[in-house]
């Protein structure tokens, strides 16, 4: 399928921005099936007020949570190393730091 660029009104600033026939085909690959309701610029704005200045992105510490994601301190029931967890750790339940965990998560 051949794809041509199109010319959209922002739903947020009603200001007309190119659907470019490449931005179309990277749509079509990721299953998406509706053209984008928003210009760039007001994409990137609502990514900023739903995740935070760093839009969505996970920084580069190669964690999977959230940068915004609240962090508890605790220290690992298993080697006693200091950790931090995104939940809040409750008493007389076990917390692991990453390498113990996997090695739990495995041995089960």
């Amino acid at each position: 399928m051949s794809f041509e660029d199109k010319t959209l009104e922002c739903s947020d600033c009603s200001t007309a921005f190119t659907f470019s026939a490449g931005e179309q085909e990277e749509f079509r690959s990721r299953g998406y099936s509706n053209q984008p309701k928003r210009c760039p610029e007001c994409r990137q704005a609502r990514k900023s007020e739903r995740y935070g200045n760093t839009a969505g992105s996970y920084g580069n510490s190669g964690s999977t949570y959230s940068p915004g994601r609240q962090m508890f301190p605790a220290v690992c029931s298993d080697c006693g190393k200091s950790t931090s967890v995104p939940f809040e750790p409750r008493q007389g339940r076990p917390v692991y730091c990453s390498d113990c965990y996997r090695k739990v998560k495995t041995s089960r």
